[in-house]
């Protein structure tokens, strides 16, 4: 686990998040900024690509994936799963434009509490936006942890059933009526409405678990708010925590350093592997996760699932690894 001083630093901020709940919430206008915003996106969100279907997806160039949207390209990968039958592509997208719309508002009218008291924020504006970030999307638009999903590590099984509905593990189950996902789901969403904002985010593996880190020329932060309140930790928590993580692991699976787009798009398509795992479905699981291997072939994981998924599948359908 971090060590004294690290998790000093890494309290949870639920007291913190209380008191802002009341702030974004307020009516009172008195004290609210009125003028030109002091929390301008650094850069503009811009996706230079747009695709409706996994097919087109998976046959761009991996160079053209930085140009795509990590929300589309979350949202593709979902397409045909179980669970995923009411999937609106575009609703969803318009349902993020509305919640990040919303995080930006009470960002700009609640910056006086940053301004005023730096140090409740650790003295980290980014931090700051992170907090609110959180608040509004707890709060505004009530998402949270899917209930059932909640497991520790001991109580975790291959034969769970957590990848059962891709309501759980993809944006839709957020951006749609039911507002609930898991560790899978929730720091993308987190990822994909910073991005329209301006932040530098970026998502981030370790053993079992998705995070997301802040990360510019100025700062550079983890963010753990897919549970209760907004937590920031080093990198050595994430090497305990949820699972031990040996240094071979790290390297062999490319863990603790920020995804490119590839590879972000590889976590989307093992996780959809995962789905068709859970529903019997070995041909299309298959198929993910050759696909997952291809996009980011620094991660050993993808073709280990794809090794245990052989003996499943018609001989017709197995291809050798070094055909990816």
């Amino acid at each position: 686990m971090a060590n004294v001083d690290e998790k000093v630093k890494s309290k949870t901020h639920k007291a913190l998040c209380a008191g802002l709940i009341i702030a974004v919430l307020a009516v009172s206008v008195g004290w609210l900024f009125v003028g030109k915003s002091r929390c301008q996106p650094t850069v503009a969100f811009q996706p230079a690509l747009s695709v409706s279907r996994l097919a087109d997806l998976l046959a761009l160039p991996v160079s053209a994936l930085e140009q795509l949207d990590i929300a589309r390209m979350n949202l593709l990968c979902a397409q045909g799963l179980p669970g995923a039958e009411d999937l609106d592509l575009n609703g969803c997208l318009t349902m993020l434009e509305t919640m990040a719309a919303r995080v930006r508002t009470e960002t700009e009218r609640n910056h006086y509490r940053f301004e005023r008291n730096p140090t409740e924020f650790e003295n980290s504006e980014g931090f700051y936006k992170m907090v609110i970030l959180a608040v509004v999307l707890a709060e505004d638009f009530e998402v949270k942890y899917a209930t059932n999903k909640m497991v520790t590590v001991a109580e975790a099984r291959p034969d769970d059933s957590f990848f059962a509905d891709a309501h759980d593990v993809f944006l839709h189950g957020l951006l749609g009526p039911r507002r609930q996902g898991t560790c899978s789901s929730l720091p993308v969403l987190q990822v994909a409405m910073g991005r329209r904002l301006g932040y530098p985010l970026k998502l981030v593996t370790t053993k079992g678990h998705l995070f997301v880190r802040w990360e510019d020329a100025k700062e550079r932060f983890n963010i753990e708010a897919a549970g209760n309140g907004v937590n920031r930790f080093a990198d050595d928590y994430y090497r305990h925590w949820p699972l031990e993580v040996s240094d071979t692991e790290v390297q062999a699976e490319g863990y603790l350093k920020s995804l490119t787009s590839a590879e972000e798009l590889a976590v989307f398509m093992s996780i959809r592997g995962m789905c068709w795992r859970d529903s019997r479905r070995y041909v299309e699981a298959a198929e993910s996760f050759q696909a997952a291997a291809r996009l980011a072939p620094g991660c050993r994981s993808y073709r280990t699932m794809l090794g245990e998924l052989t003996p499943n599948l018609p001989p017709k359908c197995v291809k050798p690894i070094s055909g990816l």
